[in-house]
């Protein structure tokens, strides 16, 4: 970075462009103490040197569709199979997928809206793993989600499930994935709805909505994707745990989400019943954190993956 470094930190920028509602750049630039012209200019930079990427939201699974599926893959593979890797990284429904060291060479995890889309693109993934060298892999289903991206949406579990109509979903399917490296317009979102699904909504209808999912929770927040390594979090771990008594799943869970390091956390019907993933800023990192869980929890067991590359690098955890 140029002298600019001096006067800004990049994590201090990337918190201030994570916020409940649109971020506003001049009103981040005041709090900054800067130009709105040189926080674009740093901004820029940033993005040229691939340490921040493209807008994004998150949605909060919990209250958003009752039939919403996060499933988790563990696959087997040969280096020698780059293709199969590109055949994974099209499937849209894909947002993590990393290298990881142990009995299986990936790790995927993807959401679906439902059950029928589920079953839709499986059967994808079954020929996909068909003409694999190994034809090794597993599939796991989550039964909730306590944490996703470092937000702890434990406490909103209780809320009702929020009705949305096909509007409301091109909304945030657009929010979530159409968004690039400058913030998306209401209209541009009309251009969008108009082009891809002819539904004529005005700018005003669309902004009002946005407001809505916002108050009922349903965006999470409004983030950018960032790089982790770049922004010195070398280590990522996925990790399982055990509870001395299975009847603590829940109440473990919620002492877990409290857990800087753990960005998500999902219960699975296993053994080891808390599936997390773990972020470090040095490897020496983890063990700490490890010792600290079994000082300060009832955890019978742990099994960890060490991720060796994140295939999909982008990500917008809430920095600590």
């Amino acid at each position: 970075m140029n002298h600019l470094n001096a006067k800004l930190n990049v994590q201090e920028i990337i918190k201030k462009l994570t916020q409940s509602s649109k971020p506003n750049f001049t009103k981040i630039s005041k709090e900054l103490n800067i130009s709105r012209k040189t926080f674009f200019n740093y901004f820029d930079r940033l993005k040229e040197e691939e340490i921040i990427n493209n807008f994004t939201i998150n949605v909060n699974p919990n209250v958003l569709n009752p039939n919403l599926k996060y499933v988790i893959m563990e696959i087997k593979t040969n280096p020698k199979e780059p293709k199969l890797i590109e055949r994974f990284l099209s499937i849209p429904q894909l947002i993590m997928l990393d290298g990881i060291l142990g009995e299986f060479s990936l790790f995927a995890l993807f959401i679906f809206r439902d059950s029928f889309e589920f079953n839709e693109i499986l059967k994808e993934l079954d020929k996909i793993m068909a003409e694999s060298y190994f034809k090794k892999y597993q599939i796991i289903e989550t039964i909730k989600v306590f944490k996703t991206n470092g937000i702890d949406i434990s406490s909103l579990n209780k809320m009702e499930k929020e009705a949305i109509d096909e509007i409301d979903e091109e909304i945030l399917k657009i929010l979530r994935r159409e968004q690039k490296g400058t913030l998306i317009s209401t209209y541009e979102i009309s251009k969008l709805l108009a082009k891809k699904k002819n539904l004529r909504i005005s700018q005003s209808t669309i902004y009002n909505r946005i407001k809505l999912l916002e108050k009922k929770g349903i965006i999470l927040n409004h983030a950018i994707n960032f790089n982790p390594k770049k922004l010195g979090f070398k280590g990522k771990y996925i990790v399982r745990i055990k509870p001395k008594d299975p009847s603590e799943y829940d109440k473990l869970a919620l002492n877990l989400v409290k857990k800087r390091e753990i960005t998500d956390l999902f219960r699975i019907g296993e053994q080891y019943g808390l599936f997390a993933i773990v972020r470090v800023k040095e490897i020496e990192d983890y063990g700490k954190f490890i010792k600290n869980l079994y000082e300060s929890e009832e955890i019978e067991n742990t099994f960890t993956n060490f991720v060796l590359d994140e295939r999909i690098s982008w990500t917008n955890f809430v920095l600590y």
